[in-house]
């Protein structure tokens, strides 16, 4: 089920290109040709697949290989953008298989070899695919030992694995490809329940490759013949190209112009030659007149629909990945290959079939691990470029894209408009909630607390900009009002924030890691020095918990606003590697530092004004406070994905600590004095 606010799944791809006739003849013979949307069985089989429910293969070799030479493989869907899925995968099956982490290959995201999957996001890797990883583990395992009982006419209770070998109980022992070597694995994966993880800390898999540089990323790529691709992009959003001059091309030796539709690329030997050819095209582009950011709020929700307590805004944010997205492609025969980082490898497969009009099963994405994603690799324009001008040049093309170009041309955090109205009676007991949410989502909306009476709406509107998924989702803005506006009725009902809390609350999870969070920051032992803050907020979103503690100070004459101290608390059932949680968890905090206090997209008729780090403000190493982690882990309960849920309370706890720092109530993020 893919949250409404994933406006980026719900379109089509970026570029729809007209088919050359003789290529169609190529590939499909003489005669007449009748296109469909699903091109072929094998189409509608996978959009079967995709629709739900039966498409996971019970077949244990779908899932993982034994090689003769004792190589072990396992194949999943899910790729790795810096949130280290991939070790927590391996750790899994090791665990499984009683094999050591290291004898054991990940192979993602290549569509070729991999099992259908949807894609990376929504913190399913952990819920989802470990356990199904598991049980493909737990079917060979049980096949081994069948194997080594048949092998050596053992008792097969007397045979156990241990470090990637069968043993039995006297001196007999067998590596894996001993006992496979000329057997094929026939064995159905089952459905039965698997470990709880042990919990262990286990070292980044090829976390080696990536501290020294030996790991190649896409935009690293090279194929033989290979060209360098640039794309000529509107004036504007929404611009129709009108006409072009590129008569200035020609005294650049190897460049060449492909035009297609809208559609303007370059390609040729290097990136220096193609910046300084690009600059020479003259286009002319129709434009129409857009709003911006400064009437943003407005055109989202022109009046509230009654008297509200209080209006929470939420800017526009870019996704800023270390990596721009980047593209490798190649044609071979009427067959496709790519080479590109993102989360949805099939998802890119499929809209280069609809972009080219072709059958998905021409075509092969391949994802190496890529640099960051938040959400913001889902869709595959830069992908579907490269191809196009792959196609054009009768060449493999490289296309990375400028910072520029990934600052303007992918999509953003949704921005929103929030308005909450609530009662709380004379015991500090919740009576009345209504909150409505306008344009940036439903993920995370719903209260947490007990209510008698409530209404929790999302409106959907019309949106000036792109925009998308970012980590989190909307949960971050609907905490953040959420958490702002349960501070400002505790001080109203005159009770410590933390107690109004427990009062309100009923969950002993939420009661768990707000407890937690509260006891290592030391609530309510000492008062917080001069022009300085304490704030607390809490939240729940995707089988996660979290509680976050923070000590800011404010100097209003310099209009700063210094997190000096975060203790976060964090619960996600039970834990499967504590050092990479950690990890996580303060990934997601340094992230959530920019959206709360400096980030937001400047806009002007259909113009990014801000569209390079320069202008744009992101977290930098003298913004961080000293952070504190605080990890409950609840082995009683299965893991739940630790990736977007440490986010949420981040903003919250640092609005409530300026609150109680200086009396001013920010309800806008960024927050700025």
């Amino acid at each position: 089920m893919l949250e409404p606010e994933r406006y980026e799944l719900f379109k089509g791809p970026a570029y729809h290109f007209t088919p050359d006739r003789r290529d169609f003849f190529k590939i499909l013979g003489g005669g007449i040709v009748v296109l469909f949307l699903l091109n072929d069985q094998a189409d509608a089989q996978e959009s079967g697949r995709r629709g739900g429910g039966n498409g996971i293969p019970k077949e244990a070799e779908a899932w993982m290989h034994i090689g003769e030479n004792g190589t072990v493989k396992f194949f999943t869907g899910k790729v790795e953008v810096g949130q280290n899925s991939r070790t927590a995968l391996t750790q899994a099956v090791a665990e499984e298989l009683r094999a050591p982490v290291q004898s054991i290959e990940m192979v993602m995201g290549d569509t070729d070899l991999v099992p259908f999957d949807m894609g990376t996001f929504g913190s399913r890797t952990t819920p989802t695919m470990a356990p199904q990883l598991r049980r493909a583990a737990i079917a060979a395992r049980e096949w081994l030992l069948d194997l080594a009982a048949e092998q050596w006419r053992a008792d097969r209770t007397t045979l156990k694995i241990e470090n990637g070998r069968v043993l039995d109980g006297s001196d007999k022992a067998a590596t894996f490809g001993e006992l496979t070597k000329g057997k094929n694995l026939v064995r159905e994966v089952g459905a039965g329940p698997v470990s709880k993880p042990r919990g262990e800390s286990v070292a980044k898999v090829n976390g080696q490759d990536m501290v020294t540089g030996r790991h190649r990323y896409t935009s690293d790529l090279t194929r033989p013949g290979m060209l360098h691709g640039r794309i000529l992009r509107p004036s504007a959003f929404d611009g129709k190209l009108i006409s072009i001059d590129a008569t200035g091309i020609g005294k650049f030796p190897g460049v060449q112009v492909i035009r297609d539709g809208n559609f303007v690329g370059i390609v040729g030997p290097d990136t220096n030659t193609l910046h300084r050819a690009l600059a020479t095209i003259q286009a002319e582009w129709k434009t129409t007149p857009q709003t911006g950011s400064k009437d943003l709020f407005t055109n989202l929700r022109p009046a509230p629909a009654a008297a509200v307590d209080a209006t929470y805004t939420i800017a526009y944010i870019a996704h800023t990945p270390l990596e721009p997205r980047a593209a490798v492609a190649e044609w071979s025969e009427g067959r496709l290959t790519v080479w590109t980082g993102t989360q949805r490898p099939f998802g890119v497969r499929e809209e280069l079939a609809q972009a080219f009009q072709i059958s998905e099963s021409q075509i092969r994405v391949m994802v190496p691990d890529t640099g960051s994603g938040y959400g913001g690799k889902h869709t595959g324009e830069c992908a579907i470029e490269a191809a196009r001008l792959a196609k054009a040049a009768g060449k493999p093309v490289k296309l990375v894209w400028t910072r520029e170009e990934e600052f303007t041309w992918a999509y953003f955090r949704p921005a929103g408009v929030i308005d909450i109205r609530s009662t709380v009676n004379k015991d500090g007991i919740l009576t009345n909630w209504e909150f409505h949410n306008y344009n940036s989502g439903g993920s995370g909306i719903n209260t947490p607390y007990e209510v008698a009476h409530k209404q929790v709406q999302f409106h959907e509107v019309k949106s000036p900009l792109r925009q998308g998924s970012y980590r989190g989702l909307a949960a971050t803005a609907n905490h953040f009002a959420r958490e702002s506006h349960m501070d400002d009725m505790a001080r109203a009902a005159e009770i410590d924030p933390l107690e109004f809390r427990y009062r309100n609350l009923k969950d002993p999870r939420m009661h768990g890691v707000l407890e937690a969070a509260a006891k290592q920051f030391g609530w309510g032992a000492s008062k917080p020095k001069p022009n300085h803050g304490f704030g607390i907020a809490c939240g729940f979103e995707k089988g996660g918990y979290v509680a976050s503690c923070a000590e800011v100070s404010v100097d209003q004459a310099a209009k700063r606003i210094k997190l000096e101290r975060l203790v976060t608390a964090f619960e996600c059932g039970a834990i499967v590697n504590p050092e990479h949680l950690k990890n996580q968890v303060e990934g997601a905090v340094v992230q959530g530092i920019g959206g709360a206090l400096f980030e937001a997209i400047e806009f002007e008729d259909g113009k990014i004004l801000n569209g390079k780090l320069s202008r744009y403000r992101v977290p930098r190493f003298s913004d961080l406070p000293k952070l504190d982690t605080v990890l409950v882990d609840r082995k009683d309960i299965d893991s739940a994905g630790a990736g977007e849920t440490p986010i949420v309370a981040l903003a919250p706890s640092i609005g409530n600590a300026v609150y109680n720092a200086v009396g001013i109530r920010l309800r806008s993020l960024p927050m700025t004095l």
